[in-house]
């Protein structure tokens, strides 16, 4: 008994060393704390940074920042910035390229020109110190965008100017950071500027357009391994962060090219997709929003006046100057008053990339500890601050989003027929009606095995059964449902039509075979009658390749098709098939019909925005 508790205690001895009770710590209070502070309206971000203040070494001291903890941050930092590339549209990014560039200029320029004369002005710091500060005010982490994930924002225009003005200024900072230094050390400017231009060029062909090929070429080899698929992303995002910093370039830098390059392989409603947010959210962010607590030290607000005028100041500036960059940007493309403060929030935390700014400046001896304990305070502030705006003017552009999606049609509740026969097509057919399917739309697709009846149908039944369970387990791995039906009749066609008037069915997606004559070779026997005799709209997919792997959307408008029944339907489906796979989208038609394309597209890019 004796061994007994000396191991014991041992054990609990703080702070915790025994890496088995560390992991079951911070998974206990990933797991705890923001299902507790959610039952009191308290973001669950701001519970965990806490958490990392309570249990860090400026608290109660019973985690120390270990090697393990700190691996685990960055690969959440990491993580943040990957899953911020890989979720961006790039669609609508390339569409508002110049709208980030702004708002990157801004956020970058209006923090530095405020700062710099505070800091050398009124706290009286050198230029050095007061210009290495000031690019501190610039950065900033999207500490809030897993907030923004999960209102099901992402895609909004006020957020993806956000995520690549976030680029941009940190970018310029982290640029800027080599040459101050450089300066403070008494090298060459002009020598550090020089490796950039070679090593970051090279790392950018590399990046944008070596990985995407490798990486199409790999997941569709191991198209049938789902965790080989994951463990691919996961190196490939680390070894690309790896080579941003050969580079001389920041890893977050990396992790987002990372995320951009492998953008239009992974499907926003994949499998693949779902893991990557799955373990993301569960693990590596919520450990690395603890880790950015466990740096805190509230302490320091008792060293004196100085250590609070300090702090005071930095962290007004900063706040300020995120502020005015988001007010001037909103006024600049007329934003509503709740995208204003939507892009004040994710753009007003500093963490890492400040973090990092800060601990180079204070090794080389730029920043004294006043700043240093003053930027710390500043991170509690802008974290909080960022967690709480983001999820109050989130939640009312969400709200927005949807009162204007709801109120600007009057169509049928959307609902997909998936009629499945081969198992070899299922996940394809499955996938693509995923893609079609509205995100907010919570009716299921629907998953069809019609049987012919005859002698043997009693043992059709159970083989289809069978394969609706793999498809409901395909549906399941990608976070979606699908209820499966299975029913006899005496041919397929008639089976799909009377379910599909039975269930509602606004669209079907056919699956192809190829069969002898031309018409068989174009739909087949089956999708022909369907075609003919539905008035759903009916999407026939040939599986040639993964559907993520197609090119440019082709579509081939007869003349006076907009005047047909469900044109509007089927241009929106277009649309959205478009911004889920990142894809152009070519019209072979007469102008007239153009008009009429223009005017539905704008509809549904406005129902998706406001």
């Amino acid at each position: 008994m004796q061994a007994i508790w000396e191991r014991v205690q041992e054990a609990f001895h703080l702070p915790f060393t025994n890496g088995v009770l560390v992991f079951a710590l911070l998974l206990f209070i990933v797991l705890a704390v923001p299902l507790a502070l959610r039952r009191v309206g308290i973001p669950g971000i701001i519970g965990l940074i806490i958490s990392g203040i309570v249990i860090g070494p400026h608290g109660f001291h019973i985690l120390d920042k270990t090697v393990a903890v700190d691996l685990f941050a960055t690969i959440g930092l990491l993580y943040i910035m990957f899953v911020a590339g890989l979720e961006l549209d790039l669609i609508e990014f390339r569409k508002n390229r110049h709208k980030s560039a702004v708002f990157g200029g801004l956020t970058f320029l209006i923090p530095l020109a405020i700062g710099l004369p505070v800091c050398y002005y009124l706290l009286g710091y050198s230029l050095e110190t007061s210009l290495l500060t000031a690019g501190m005010f610039s950065t900033h982490t999207l500490v809030a965008y897993p907030i923004a994930s999960r209102l099901g924002i992402v895609k909004h225009e006020s957020v993806a100017l956000t995520v690549g003005g976030t680029i941009i200024t940190d970018t310029a900072v982290l640029l800027l950071l080599p040459v101050i230094t450089a300066s403070a050390q008494g090298h060459s400017s002009w020598e550090i500027w020089k490796g950039l231009l070679i090593s970051a060029p090279f790392f950018l062909v590399i990046v944008l357009f070596g990985v995407p090929r490798f990486a199409r070429w790999f997941l569709k080899s191991a198209g049938s391994e789902p965790y080989a698929q994951y463990i691919f992303v996961l190196a490939t995002v680390f070894f690309v962060a790896f080579l941003s910093e050969l580079a001389g370039l920041e890893p977050i830098i990396g992790a987002f090219a990372a995320g951009l390059a492998l953008n239009r392989l992974i499907p926003h409603t994949s499998p693949l997709m779902n893991r990557i947010e799955f373990v993301g959210n569960a693990l590596f962010i919520p450990i690395f929003l603890i880790s950015v607590g466990m740096i805190i030290n509230l302490g320091v607000l008792t060293q004196g006046p100085k250590a609070l005028i300090v702090a005071a100041a930095l962290t007004t500036v900063a706040l300020a100057g995120k502020w005015v960059a988001a007010g001037v940007t909103s006024w600049v493309f007329g934003y509503s008053s709740a995208e204003r403060q939507l892009i004040f929030g994710l753009s007003s935390s500093h963490a890492a990339a400040t973090l990092a700014i800060i601990m180079v400046g204070f090794r080389l001896g730029i920043i004294d500890e006043n700043i240093l304990n003053g930027t710390v305070l500043l991170i509690l502030v802008t974290c909080m601050v960022a967690s709480f705006v983001t999820e109050h003017y989130g939640k009312k552009v969400a709200l927005a989003e949807a009162l204007h999606g709801n109120s600007a049609t009057a169509a049928p509740e959307e609902s997909l027929l998936v009629p499945i026969a081969n198992p070899e097509t299922m996940e394809g057919l499955i996938d693509l009606a995923l893609m079609l399917k509205k995100p907010k739309n919570k009716r299921p697709i629907t998953g069809l095995s019609v049987v012919m009846d005859d002698m043997e149908a009693r043992e059709k039944l159970a083989e289809a059964r069978k394969l609706l369970d793999k498809a409901l387990a395909h549906a399941a791995a990608s976070g979606q449902t699908i209820e499966i039906i299975s029913t006899i009749d005496q041919n397929a066609a008639n089976g799909i039509r009377r379910v599909a008037f039975e269930a509602d069915a606004t669209d079907i997606v056919l699956g192809h075979s190829a069969k002898a004559n031309l018409m068989q070779l174009i739909f087949g026997k089956t999708n022909q009658n369907i075609v003919e005799m539905s008035r759903q709209a009916v999407w026939i997919y040939r599986l040639a390749q993964p559907i993520h792997q197609t090119g440019t959307i082709r579509v081939f408008c007869p003349s006076f098709c907009e005047l047909e029944y469900g044109f509007g339907h089927w241009v929106e489906k277009i649309a959205r098939l478009s911004g889920t796979l990142s894809r152009k989208v070519v019209c072979y038609g007469e102008e007239a019909t153009f008009e009429f394309l223009r005017s539905q597209i704008q509809k549904y890019k406005t129902r998706r925005r406001l």
